[in-house]
Parts: C-alpha cells; structure tokens; sequence
C-alpha cells in the first residue's frame, strides 16, 4: 500500500476512492456527484486526478490480495484504522466525510461496504464524524 504523508490531499482521496468502490463497482452516479461537488478542488488535489486516486488504490489492493481473494478483503479493520489515521486535520475530515457521503448516497442505496466504510470513519474519527455526516445528510 503506498504511503502518503499526513493530511495529503492523496491520503484524503484514497478514502474517496475506498468508498467508491466498497459496494463492489464504481458507478457514474457517484463519479458524477462528486464531480458536482467538485470534491477534487475540496480535497486539495488537481482537476482530473481523483481516477488516478482510485486506480493507485486498486492497484494496491491487488497486489494485496492472495490468488483468488476478494480485492476488497485485503482491508481488514486495522488497515481501515490506518487508512483512517492519515487524515487528523478536522477540515480535511470534514470534506472528506461529505465526499464520503454524497458517493455513498449517490444512486440511492447504501450497500454493505459503503456502511462499513462510514462505520470505520465513524469509529476512527469519532463524535465529530457521526455529527458531520447527520449534518452532510440533510
């Protein structure tokens, strides 16, 4: 898994890109609410690279996975934790739950591994995550 430094508008996309592909697939509903949002320019990180965000993050999962695994299951919950760990900064988190969550909400139906993303934010980042996300779904 690359590293990044802390607070990096990259350790801030690769948890985007995590929650986009949490259900299993990445489709253009959320792609385009993000791009609405222009959850790029939030982030910190130049037009057009939140792609390249998710390919480095599937790039990584595949080549943590063993023959035959689930991509997805090579993020047990201490590398959610360490994902989570990167961003500290409350602004950065704030925008990062609010790209979080409009992707999720994005074709109307929160599947499992999008609720487990938001669950491991909602631990990592405690009482302030929970209350921004109520706040981002209104």
């Amino acid at each position: 898994m690359h590293s990044y430094p802390r607070n990096s508008p990259e350790a801030a996309a690769r948890l985007v890109a995590l929650a986009l592909i949490a259900d299993g697939h990445v489709c253009r509903r959320e792609t385009d609410a993000l791009a609405q949002m222009h959850a790029e320019a939030q982030l910190g990180l130049p037009p057009g690279s939140l792609p390249q965000a998710l390919r480095t993050l599937c790039e990584d999962l595949v080549l943590g996975t063993r023959s035959g695994g689930s991509v997805l299951a090579a993020i047990d919950e201490p590398m959610l934790a360490a994902l989570m760990a990167e961003v500290d900064d409350p602004g950065l988190r704030r925008r990062v739950i609010s790209a979080v969550a409009a992707a999720a909400d994005a074709d109307g139906h929160l599947a499992e591994g999008e609720l487990r993303v938001l669950g491991a934010l909602m631990r990592a980042w405690g009482p302030g995550a929970a209350s921004h996300l109520r706040q981002t779904a209104h």
